[in-house]
């Protein structure tokens, strides 16, 4: 932002908030309280009766009915649902399909209801009150869709706005009650989706989702998918590729494919599983090799039976081949066999279904190896979509250029929630943050990419948010923008837990996603945060127990009836974080404490035990006892300690030591912000410096070597020090908290000391402090290091055809920059380009390195990597990719991290004023800070906390 205007911001801020608000808020229809004109939905004695034609699809029939039940649940009066004759009624709400029913087409006939904005179009609906619509009826609410779906989604929107979520029976959250329901709209409400296909796809089921549905359905059945065809429609949803890990979906339960058409869920096979036939299909027919070249006609006969079976069912084939099992073909695969095996499968198409393969939807899935295929020249003919997909890891691998001729069949992306693979399996609890999930898929719609959104969710329930986000993201991504993300969460959190309480449950889920997606859990270990430095795991840790403790308090608050949606949601997710957090970070501990003696490591061995036993039961409980243990081995994934990328057979106690402790008192001394401790070494024992800016509190670990307590005692070299305690007794440890007096401290640079004496020892640890007067704005170096979050630049200097955009709470520390829009041309720096400006004030010159922080984004356009320039003041600007390194170990690295820190040398004639200066060069780059090392940068996982800002 501009310093120079904070009024000015301030004011457009506010503005932009209301605007936001207005945008993405749903149009209310429904309200408790009759406004002119309103209809009575409810009264609480009676609801007004509904009524579809009996020609209508069944899929219709099925929604109405269920948005019977749910004004039954909302108002504790279930209304009456009428076919065949209309009733006389003072009121009705009718529901039906444009050309199926014959109620809808009776008004649009006579001219009561205008379908001209819905009229050819896709999955569109309205909804609108008519007067007198027919002779026996005064009024009506009329929901009329486009085409099948179109007319669920208008069913289903009613629900929604009555106070019935989507999750109502997937996550327990209860409808709300009211005693009078009233339809307030007095304009016609219509709505349509951007992205034509829209979907999840259930993977990785085992041991959590497959186990849950073995014991509740017996398996992956009629019964299972028709509680998740109701949710996604629910959602607005429209695609599915089914469970498939042990599962077919087609032969397990020969209703699960009759049921998904009539329900309207387009159904496909996922991206290794071609012609509607699933993999464990195969291992079950015992065909022999999945090798084209030696087992052709064993292939085609069990994909002909695939499309056979496939019906006139809405369907999407999936085409092409990978190896057995979701691996690559062998290296020795080319492309003209693999051309030659999609030339086969559509003429098996054409030969079963007797239309123009044109005129089957079909997908070739672009999934890892694939790609290269693609780069390498192969080509599916025109007609067939092109499923881009992301690297597994959240990060778009591939997207048209905009230049490019218009494919036929469009493109579609294949996204990730859930994971099982290299470096690290990622299936336990969500670990998705909404502004990186809206900055990728931005990406895929700015670059024309609106035919099919497919987002693998795994088990489903530990990933409600982003699942929802995602699918509503699709309907319209014109809706939600980079600045109203927090809207759509506060919004999503009213409309699960009520209005109440929708700002701070919005802030615990925006906050606890943030903290997981730094590192997935089972990524973490006791090595992942600093101990020494920054005081990084402690704050990690105090974080998240704080986060804890907001969640706990809003829990307590809650209605009961709320308990355990609010749980699955919101509350285990942040308890099991922050015990899993605070079990490494005391991991690490008791191993640092092992290496110096101290008296208290035994006992954090045991703690690490009982924080190991926390989790646990924590996953007994949304197991056994949530919901009257209706989620059963929901929890089962494991999650701690891995050892490779393949999950361990079950959790493990993270290894402790433990030590054999001598009886007589002992020393140790531990000063902030250093690896070292006394009596390891015997001198320059010294804490980080102090400075007037920051006014910084450091602390000296003082701490035991045996097990009889002893007394100590600190002082200061001078009295501008300030100690916390000038002694105190020791039985394992204690912290004497340093500061210093300002007010009385001398100018400039200066040196003091503070002493401890006990256990007949006398040890001095060093002080340095920087008491010098800057006039200058701007970032002020401290301990030779200057830290800046990207969102904090002094100045942003855009053009007309690129400018800045700030994408909030898109971040490891706080938020990321990127430039709009992210389609514009690659461009060299010159003095005219866009660039932030980042003012800073240095007491150290000479050579320094500057790092910058990035979301791990992949070169999507394959242009050689994505670049930025970086200069300081009026140097020439250095030209830094991102993807220099192209190896495997390094996209490793930057998705385990979750982040890309690229370095540039730089020198500094002298300290003073300095202007760093970040350009712009490829679209597609997030800038999340910056961080400049003066020759003070310690080892961290998130980098140095941001420097004093001189206003």
């Amino acid at each position: 932002m501009n310093r120079n205007k904070p009024a000015l911001l301030l004011f457009l801020m506010v503005l932009s908030c209301f605007i936001l608000t207005e945008t993405l808020a749903q149009q209310k229809l429904i309200s408790s309280a009759e406004t002119a004109g309103s209809l009575l939905l409810s009264d609480g004695k009676q609801s007004t009766p509904l009524y579809m034609s009996d020609g209508d699809y069944p899929g219709v029939a099925r929604a109405f009915n269920n948005l019977k039940k749910d004004i039954g649940l909302v108002s504790d009066h279930e209304p009456a649902l009428y076919t065949g004759n209309i009733p006389v009624a003072s009121a009705l709400i009718i529901a039906g399909t444009l050309n199926k029913s014959s109620v809808i087409d009776e008004l649009v006939k006579n001219k009561k209801i205008d379908v001209s904005s819905i009229k050819s179009k896709w999955e569109a609906f309205s909804i609108q009150l008519v007067e007198n619509p027919f002779p026996n009826v005064k009024r009506a609410l009329v929901i009329t869709g486009s085409d099948k779906r179109g007319t669920i989604y208008g069913i289903y929107e009613l629900s929604k706005q009555i106070g019935v979520s989507p999750w109502y029976w997937w996550a327990d959250v209860p409808p709300k009650k009211s005693n009078k329901l009233y339809y307030n709209a007095a304009t016609i409400y219509t709505d349509s989706p951007v992205v034509k296909y829209r979907g999840i796809f259930l993977n990785d089921e085992e041991p959590a989702l497959g186990r849950w549905a073995v014991e509740r359905y017996g398996g992956f059945n009629h019964e299972f998918y028709e509680r998740l065809f109701d949710l996604i429609l629910r959602l607005k949803g429209n695609y599915l590729w089914p469970a498939m890990w042990w599962a077919s979906f087609n032969s397990d339960d020969p209703l699960n494919p009759k049921l998904a058409d009539e329900y309207g869920v387009v159904m496909g096979t996922s991206h290794h599983e071609p012609m509607m036939r699933a993999h464990a299909e195969w291992k079950k027919r015992n065909g022999g090799e999945w090798n084209y070249e030696t087992n052709e006609n064993t292939l085609n006969q069990f994909w002909t039976e695939g499309i056979q079976r496939m019906n006139n069912y809405e369907s999407i084939v999936t085409l092409a081949m990978r190896g057995d099992g979701d691996k690559a073909m062998t290296a020795e695969t080319n492309i003209a066999l693999l051309e030659k095996i999609v030339k086969n499968q559509r003429d098996i198409i054409h030969t079963v279904t007797g239309k123009d393969p044109q005129q089957v939807p079909q997908l070739w899935a672009l999934y890892k190896e694939v790609q290269d295929y693609y780069d390498k020249g192969m080509r599916v003919p025109d007609d067939v979509l092109l499923l881009l997909c992301d690297d597994n890891w959240g990060n778009i691998r591939k997207l048209p250029n905009i230049n490019d001729p218009p494919h036929k069949g469009g493109y579609g992306i294949y996204y990730h929630f859930d994971y099982v693979g290299d470096p690290r399996n990622y299936k336990w609890l969500n670990t998705n943050s909404l502004p990186r999930v809206w900055e990728q898929m931005n990406l895929a719609y700015q670059h024309g990419v609106t035919q099919l959104w497919l987002v693998n969710v795994g088990d489903l329930k530990p990933v409600e948010l982003p699942t929802e986000f995602f699918l509503d993201y699709a309907w319209n991504p014109t809706k939600i923008n980079a600045d109203n993300i927090d809207v759509y969460t506060k919004t999503w959190a009213s409309e699960q837990f009520g209005a109440e309480h929708a700002n701070e449950i919005s802030a615990l889920l925006r906050q606890y996603t943030k903290f997981n997606s730094r590192r997935k859990p089972e990524l973490l270990n006791g090595e992942t945060y600093s101990l020494s430095n920054y005081r990084e795991a402690e704050t990690i840790v105090h974080d998240y127990e704080k986060l804890l403790k907001q969640a706990e308090k809003i829990n307590d608050l809650l209605a009961n009836n709320y308990r355990d949606a609010y749980y699955e949601l919101v509350l285990h997710p942040i308890k099991a974080c922050a015990n899993l957090n605070r079990m490494y970070f005391t991991q690490a501990r008791n191993k640092q404490y092992a290496k110096q003696g101290r008296a208290l490591t035994n006992s954090l061995a045991d703690s690490v035990k009982l924080l190991f036993k926390n989790d646990s039961t924590y996953s007994h409980y949304y197991n056994k006892e949530l919901a009257g243990g209706k989620w059963n081995h929901m929890m089962d994934q494991t999650h701690i300690s891995y050892t490779y990328w393949q999950q361990p057979e079950k959790d493990v106690v993270p290894p402790t030591e433990r030590i054999s402790m001598p009886v007589a008192s002992a020393l140790g001394i531990s000063p902030e912000g250093s690896e070292e401790w006394w009596p390891s070494i015997k001198t320059n024992l010294m804490l980080p410096e102090f400075d007037v800016f920051n006014k910084q509190q450091y602390y000296i670990d003082i701490f035991n070597r045996g097990t009889t307590s002893f007394s100590v005692t600190i002082t200061s070299s001078v009295p501008w020090i300030k100690l916390s305690s000038s002694a105190m007794n020791i039985q394992t440890e204690n912290k004497v908290m340093v500061s210093v007096d300002w007010t009385k401290a001398p100018k400039g640079m200066n040196d003091a000391s503070v002493t401890i004496k006990g256990a007949g020892e006398n040890v001095d640890v060093k002080i340095r402090i920087n008491n010098t007067a800057v006039k200058a704005k701007g970032f002020v170096e401290s301990n030779k290091v200057i830290s800046m979050e990207a969102i904090h630049f002094t100045k942003a200097i855009n053009t007309s055809s690129v400018s800045w955009q700030q994408l909030p709470d898109l971040g490891k520390t706080l938020s990321s920059m990127i430039t709009i829009p992210v389609t514009a041309a690659s461009q060299l720096p010159d003095k005219k380009s866009p660039c932030l400006e980042y003012d800073v004030f240095t007491f150290t010159g000479g050579d320094i390195s500057i790092s910058g922080y990035f979301s791990p984004t992949i070169d999507f356009h394959q242009q050689g990597g994505l670049k930025y320039g970086i200069s300081i003041d009026d140097e020439a600007p250095q030209i830094v990719n991102l993807h220099a390194d192209k190896s495997a170990n390094a996209w490793g690295k930057s998705v385990s991290d979750n982040i890309i820190i690229c370095n540039s040398k730089h020198t500094i004639i002298k300290p003073g004023k300095h202007t760093v200066k970040f350009w712009r060069v490829d679209a597609g780059v997030v800038l999340q800070k910056l961080v400049m090392d003066l020759g003070g940068l310690k080892p961290s996982y998130l980098g140095p906390p941001e420097s004093f800002i001189q206003r």
